[in-house]
């Protein structure tokens, strides 16, 4: 079934058409529907639909900060739920001088956002958040995990980087992609540094082994008044990590909610050095 480009996104009045959640719609999925108009039409099924845009499922936007000397290092950066690659790769400027062999990359993730308004620009998301069951969301990550990893081996190959010599630096959804992917990658990597995220699909990292998985030290930073993912989600990730045999440090900033503040900016920039100079 197909809809006019302009149809994409938004709210679409559909008569005489039986609609269910998750029904696909060329470039779009049914996240809700509202059957309102039901008994005044007599119409099966009709009412109003809300419709998450897809893409392709690639990525496409790509921002970077490239070294100041040759690139020697490669940090990844990826943003969280409906934001861009824009946001994260003004982190760059600030870790650059001390990083000078590192170049920055930071994609926008390759779904339009299914939770800001009709139209809005520039909004990703790796995976869809409109249900926050556990299953869900790892559904929503392991969709994502194989376009992601097809970026990092590009970006590797392109600047000719070396899987240990390349960090995975997220914010919110970003860090759980980035916690999910690093131990599923073909080789190890330097390290994951991890703002205001959580774990997802831990439970495997605690089934397998060094055989199965690999486990490439790990930074967590995550604010104790942080309203979008809980600084609980920060304590079950380190635990979960600590015994899966992880390498963990970091740590969670009083009064700070769901950002990034100078210390964890301090903080990251630390770890970054000690595991790629």
């Amino acid at each position: 079934m197909s809809l006019p480009a302009t149809s994409y996104h938004g709210f679409i009045k559909f008569l005489n058409t039986e609609f269910t959640k998750g029904t696909e719609i060329k470039n779009c999925s049914v996240i809700s529907v509202s059957s309102v108009l039901k008994k005044q039409s007599g119409l099966r099924g009709a009412g109003l639909l809300l419709l998450a845009p897809m893409t392709n499922g690639k990525i496409e936007n790509v921002y970077e900060f490239p070294a100041k000397e040759e690139t020697k290092s490669l940090v990844i950066l990826l943003h969280g739920l409906g934001s861009n690659g824009q946001d994260l790769i003004s982190l760059a400027p600030m870790w650059a001088m001390d990083l000078p062999q590192t170049t920055f990359v930071s994609p926008d993730a390759p779904f339009v956002c299914d939770m800001v308004p009709p139209g809005y620009p520039n909004s990703y998301q790796w995976f869809s958040l409109q249900s926050r069951d556990p299953e869900s969301i790892l559904t929503g990550v392991e969709t994502a995990f194989p376009i992601l990893k097809e970026f990092i081996e590009a970006q590797l190959k392109k600047y000719a980087v070396s899987p240990e010599n390349l960090v995975l630096c997220g914010f919110s959804q970003g860090t759980m992609m980035s916690l999910y992917t690093a131990p599923r990658l073909s080789h190890e990597i330097a390290g994951v540094l991890g703002y205001s995220g959580a774990l997802v699909g831990g439970e495997e990292l605690l089934e397998g082994g060094e055989e199965v998985f690999n486990k490439p030290p790990v930074h967590l930073i995550h604010g104790e008044a942080d309203d979008v993912v809980p600084v609980s989600a920060w304590h079950d990730a380190r635990k979960v990590l600590e015994k899966a045999g992880f390498e963990l440090s970091g740590h969670t900033a009083p009064g700070l909610p769901h950002s990034i503040d100078d210390m964890g900016i301090d903080s990251g920039l630390a770890f970054m050095k000690s595991v790629l100079y």
